[in-house]
This record gives C-alpha cells, sequence and structure tokens, in this order.
C-alpha cells in the first residue's frame, strides 16, 4: 500500500512540473481578478540604419600601438597608421658609475610585434624623430592626432628603418626558436645614449620616477614619433617599444669589463597616441542598401528606433534587434576580420563622453552583442528598458533631436577576474562587416508585450 501511495505522489508531482514548465510566462496570471483579461502581442517595427562616418577621430586610448598601410581588397579602403610615444622608467633607474670613457657601445629600439593583418613580407620605411613637445598624461588623445603639433618637420630624423614585419635578416633557427619575440629593429646614434649616461651622472635627480625624467629635457625624455614614410600591405600591431642603451663598465665582483643595459619602455603608464587615417570610404558611406561597420576609426552604424510607434502603456516582455552580415564577395589570403563584439548605445551618451568618462554597458541605455558565426549575426535579445526610456522622455518633453538613435560600434571589453567587464575600449584592430540594412532595407525590431485589460463582471 505505502509503495503505490508513493508512485502515485511522483507521478502527480511530475504531472504539475510539466503543466508548470509549458507556459512559465503566465505565472501568477491565474491569480489575478476575474476582471483582469491577459493578452500578448508580438509586433513587428522597420528600423532604418545608416553609415555613420567616425572622421579618423576616436578616443585613443589603448595599450596597443599600430604601424603599417593597409588596403582592404573588399571594400578598396585603406587604413595607415603611425604613432607617438612616451617612455617610462622604473624606481631605482641606474646606471653603473665606472662606465668606460661615460659613453654607449650601442643605443637601439625594439618594436615588439604582438600580431599583424596582411602580408608580412611587404617592405616599409620608418622614420623616427624626437618630440620637441611634451604629451600631457591627463589628457585625451583621438585618432586624428596631429604629430606636426609636438615635432619639427624640417628637423632630420634621428633614425630611419627599411623593415618587414617578419625579419627576414635574420636566422631561420632564431627566427623560430621559442625565447624569440617578433620584433623591429631600430639602431639609434650611440651619442645619443651617451648623452643620458652623462645626464644621469650629472643629475641623477632627473631619473627617479617618469616625471621627473620627462621634465629634464634629457635626450627621448619628450617621446618619440614613429613616423611611417612609405608601404602597403601590412599592419603591424605593437604591444611594446623598448629603448635600450648599451654600454661597458668595470663590474668589481668578477673583476673584468663586462655590457650593462639601461632600458626604457613605453607602456599604459604613459602616452600611446596612435593616428589613423582613413581613405576612399565615401563608396561605402554612399551605399543605401546597406551599412557598415569599419575599424580602427572608420565607420559605424548609426539605427534610428521606432520608439513613438511602440505603446509602452503595456508591459514589454521583450524587444529584440537584429543586425545580420552580408558574407563577403572577395576571395583573399589577406581579408579583414569580423568585428568579434559591438556596443549598442545611444548617440547622445556616446558624444557627451561614453569613452571618455569610462562608461560599460549598463544593460538599461547600452549593450553588448558578440558576433554569433552560426547565424551571421550580433543580436540584442532584450532592448526593452532602453525603448521605454525613450518614449518617457519623449512623452515629458524631454527628447532631443537624438532622442531615438542609437549608434553600433566595435568595442574591446576588458574583464576581471570573475568575468565581469570593468572597461570598454574602441576596437582598433583591422576589421570590417557589411550589414543588412540601409535607407530601402529596412532591418526588424521584434516586440513582445504584454496587455491587461479589465472586464465587466457578469
Amino acid at each position: 500500500m505505502f509503495k503505490h501511495t508513493h508512485i502515485l505522489a511522483w507521478v502527480t508531482a511530475l504531472l504539475l512540473l510539466a503543466a508548470c514548465d509549458e507556459d512559465t510566462a503566465t505565472l501568477g496570471v491565474d491569480m489575478m481578478p476575474k476582471t483582469d483579461l491577459v493578452t500578448k502581442n508580438y509586433q513587428v517595427y522597420d528600423v532604418t540604419t545608416e553609415s555613420y562616418p567616425v572622421g579618423d577621430a576616436v578616443l585613443a586610448r589603448t595599450n596597443m600601438s599600430y604601424l603599417g598601410r593597409f588596403t582592404d581588397s573588399e571594400t578598396n579602403t585603406t587604413v595607415k597608421s603611425d604613432f607617438l610615444a612616451q617612455f617610462h622608467i622604473d624606481e631605482g633607474f641606474t646606471v653603473q658609475q665606472s662606465v668606460k670613457n661615460d659613453s654607449c657601445t650601442r643605443c637601439d629600439l625594439r618594436l615588439f610585434i604582438d600580431d599583424y593583418v596582411g602580408d608580412s613580407l611587404q617592405n616599409f620605411r620608418l622614420s623616427v624623430y624626437e618630440l620637441n613637445q611634451p604629451l600631457d598624461p591627463n589628457a585625451d588623445y583621438y585618432t586624428n592626432i596631429d604629430p606636426e603639433k609636438y615635432y619639427d618637420k624640417n628637423s632630420e630624423p634621428i633614425a630611419t628603418k627599411w623593415f618587414t614585419i617578419s625579419d627576414r635578416t635574420i636566422k631561420d633557427d632564431e627566427r623560430w626558436a621559442a625565447t624569440y619575440k617578433n620584433n623591429i629593429l631600430v639602431s639609434l646614434p650611440t651619442a645619443l645614449g651617451s648623452r643620458i649616461i652623462r645626464d644621469f651622472k650629472a643629475h641623477p635627480e632627473y631619473f627617479k620616477n617618469t616625471s621627473a625624467w620627462q621634465k629634464s629635457g634629457t635626450p627621448f625624455s619628450k617621446g618619440l614619433y614613429f613616423k611611417l614614410e612609405y608601404g602597403d600591405g601590412a599592419m603591424a600591431y605593437i604591444n611594446l617599444v623598448q629603448l635600450n642603451i648599451f654600454y661597458r663598465y668595470h663590474d668589481d665582483y668578477i673583476r673584468r669589463d663586462t655590457i650593462g643595459m639601461a632600458s626604457f619602455a613605453s607602456t599604459d603608464a604613459v602616452v600611446q597616441a596612435t593616428r589613423f587615417e582613413n581613405s576612399n570610404l565615401d563608396k561605402l558611406l554612399a551605399d543605401k542598401n546597406s551599412t557598415y561597420l569599419k575599424s580602427p576609426a572608420g565607420i559605424f552604424t548609426l539605427a534610428t528606433i521606432p520608439a513613438d510607434q511602440i505603446n509602452v502603456q503595456d508591459t514589454i516582455n521583450s524587444a529584440k534587434l537584429t543586425f545580420t552580415r552580408y558574407n563577403d564577395v572577395v576571395d583573399s589570403p589577406f581579408k579583414l576580420n569580423i568585428p568579434s563584439t559591438v556596443l549598442l548605445v545611444r548617440l547622445d551618451d556616446y558624444l557627451n563622453g561614453f569613452f571618455e568618462n569610462y562608461q560599460v554597458n549598463d544593460s538599461k541605455e547600452s549593450y553588448l552583442a558578440s558576433f554569433n558565426k552560426s547565424t551571421n549575426t550580433y543580436q540584442f535579445s532584450n532592448i526593452a528598458r532602453l525603448i521605454t526610456r525613450m518614449a518617457k522622455e519623449k512623452k515629458e518633453g524631454k527628447a532631443t533631436a537624438n532622442w531615438n538613435k542609437v549608434l553600433l560600434i566595435p568595442v574591446q571589453p576588458t574583464k576581471d577576474s570573475s568575468g565581469n567587464i570593468v572597461k570598454l575600449n574602441h576596437d582598433f584592430s583591422m576589421s570590417s562587416a557589411r550589414l543588412v540594412g540601409g535607407k530601402t532595407d529596412k532591418i526588424k525590431l521584434e516586440v513582445i508585450y504584454t496587455n491587461f485589460k479589465s472586464q465587466k463582471r457578469e
């Protein structure tokens, strides 16, 4: 008897669980007064999109520097990049006192390449100039920075270098060694290194920290401009620039002369300002049958949300907005990547300093989406809060000219150890996507909302 009762209770529980799972969205509806009728509505609205020109001017807050020139075979657009960089000096910096002749034996720069796009065997010519005006560590710099404000264009470069991203001047066994890190090596005049050694001996206080050094007027202290003079076909992503000064000194411990080295590095503790120049974007901006995402500092997509057509008096359960990417039409071994993460943010928020103020997505007025390879889309599954806020501003007379406009922007998120997004920067990698949309081909906003209506009692 006990056994049958136990089985019956177990079966009953399963049936109740299945009944609950059939439609959890109506949970609580049966407990409402009989005078309330619940209806669900599904509506699809047209969303107009257009390409939004960036004008080469986005906030250049990045730990990476970029050097090269690359023409995209898919769109025939070109990106050129070079950069300005300061150097950080470690606390406790020192130069041995027993330097032979107070002189440098070798001085060089190493530009370490983290990644690249394009043909690694293409030839490029680089010129290096000393800055004569300091970069302000507290200022925001943008990707349309004018280098001529910081160096004398009529001066001679302190160094020039022909290079390829894959260094063919070294032996294969060295290049493929586990300890080798791909870099561009630039030799500098030893006289500059000797001046630093002598300045350190005469004024060690100049070298006590980065701030003191940058004010000292010694070589390299204001920074360098790495100017791209010639070349096309590749773009190098540079994660570290290291300035090295070598000298001979007498080591009392081993009782003989040996080699010493002093190093400075361009890190996130100092300013790194990359300049980008985009060419041939006019054809893409004139395309009315699609929109584009192009990074770095190229094109965003602007969408106009029809918030005034949506009945926000009802409860919006979900509002899904999907951007679909067209497949590439040109097959190339050097085609660009697709932006992996995009930010949907109100146009006014972007213009009023979203990135400058270190904001991140809040799922209220800004949202993130990752590219879905299987569906070829960026999907924002629920922007209901955004639509409700837009409609409320319109109703209360607080709407601006851009009240219902949002931007789609390629971004690079930074996460903490728990996976929380703590920083958002513009994506400066070479990437491109053509999206369904434009003036003639609208994309769709799918809205599901619940309507509660009163019924008269019988």
